[in-house]
This record gives structure tokens, sequence and C-alpha cells, in this order.
């Protein structure tokens, strides 16, 4: 293992245990409530109980699923939305302002409606997360597309390239590492879209699991089920960071200093 790799692995690893020590020496020298802020050993021998019960992974793969599909219908539209834009200026300067001004509107507030009007299910939890990972991924995608180089563009034409060719080995592997740039972004807001959705109307998933922990008073669990959710969200955002670094080796994001 070079140093490289050690300190990359090794400097993380050693800032978490020292705020964990911190937080576990304020905590018993401030004599902090467990009920409000527990130990963090406490908080690992609640998670370690927690993760050989069924119901904690029957509830984080409904997240899971929520998030995931949320971001691939964000995905899929936003790159289509994007690349129809930059190659038809007008559906762009028509498209557009509307975009934006939806994107104002705050989903958050926005997540009761979709709950009433596509029901308790994974569904509204699915169009939640959709909504809110969309942007990041149309922003980046129209960008991504606009700005690829008229220099290689004209050298297709001279070829008389047809549109799928100009799409698959220009446009596309151009725009790809700005996309998934956008797509780690998104992925992330899709999973807080879900357990946004799973806190307003919820009866299953990691959201609903921190709200029923929460009632009981179960605070060690219930932040060890914040735990799980930001176990899940590293390992979303860490398959779509590796599936750039996979799909766009050649980019200057991925070389090594």
């Amino acid at each position: 293992m070079n140093r490289e790799r050690l300190y990359r692995i090794g400097l993380p690893v050693a800032s978490v245990t020292v705020f964990l020590i911190i937080w576990s020496v304020y905590v018993h020298s401030a004599e902090v409530s467990a009920f409000v802020l527990p130990p963090p050993e406490k908080i690992l021998v609640a998670l370690s109980e927690m993760i050989t019960e069924p119901k904690l992974w029957h509830h984080a793969r409904v997240t899971a699923t929520e998030a995931i599909s949320g971001f691939l219908i964000a995905t899929f539209i936003g790159v289509g939305l994007g690349f129809t834009m930059a190659r038809f200026p007008p559906v762009e300067w028509a498209a557009k302002p509307f975009i934006v001004c939806l994107q104002l509107i705050p989903k958050i507030a926005l997540a009761p409606l979709f709950i009433l009007w596509f029901g308790f299910g994974l569904e509204s939890k699915i169009v939640i997360a959709a909504a809110l990972s969309f942007f990041p991924v149309f922003s980046n995608s129209l960008v991504a597309f606009k700005s690829v180089e008229p220099g290689d563009r004209d050298v297709l034409t001279m070829l008389q390239a047809r549109s799928w060719q100009r799409f698959t080995l220009l446009e596309l592997p151009s725009a790809l590492p700005v996309i998934l740039a956008g797509a780690e972004v998104a992925v992330v807001l899709a999973m807080i879209g879900a357990i946004v959705g799973e806190f307003i109307g919820g009866n299953e998933g990691l959201g609903y699991l921190a709200v029923a922990y929460l009632q009981d008073l179960a605070v060690a669990e219930l932040f060890g089920t914040i735990v799980i959710l930001t176990l899940v969200g590293l390992v979303l955002y860490g398959l779509i960071s590796q599936l750039r670094a996979w799909l766009t080796p050649w980019h200057v994001s991925n070389k090594k200093a």
C-alpha cells in the first residue's frame, strides 16, 4: 500500500476517532443526559443489537429502493431534457424558466401534497426523491452538452457522421464527467427525499423507524438509525463516484496528482 492510499484511509479514520473521543469525554464530563445526547459507546451497543434484527434490513432495503428509484427517474428525465435543450435552443428558451421556477418551490413543503396525491406507499417517496434529485442532473447535463467543443463537432460534420454517431462518439463522452458530477449530488438529495417522505407519511423505511424510536424515547437506537442512514447514503454516493472513475478514467478529475 503506497503512502497516498494510506493517508486516504488513515486520515478519515483518525479524524472520526478523534471526534468520537471528544464526544465521549464531553458527554461524561458534562454529565449530559442520555436522553439528550448518549455517549458513542452506548450508540455502538444499540447499533450492534439493531443489525441482528431482520426488520432493520427490511427498512433499509425500502429506503434504498425509494432513493435509487427516484434517482434513476430523475437522471433519465434530467439527462434527456438537458440533451434536448442543448440540441434545440428554442426548447430551452421555452422550458428552462418554467423548470427553474418549479425548482424554486421548496420540495419539502410540497411533500405532504405528494403523499396526498400518490398515497402512503413507495410511490410517493419515489416521487419526492426524484423531485429533489432532478435539478442537479438536469442543470449539469444542459451545461455539459452545450460545452462540447465546436471544433470537434466540425470534425464529425466533415466526416459526415450521423446523429447517433455524434451522440455516442462525441457528445455523451464529453458530457459524461459533468453529468456524473451532478449525479453524485443528486443521489444524496434522493436519499434525503426518501427519508423526508418516510418522516411525513411512511409506514416502513429507515425514516419511519427513526420516528418510531423517537416516539419510544429510544434515543440510542435513534442515533443508531441515523448511523445506518448515513452509511446507506455513503454507499450510494460511493457507487456513483466509482462509476464516474470507471466510465471516465481519461478525465482530468480522475488523474492522480
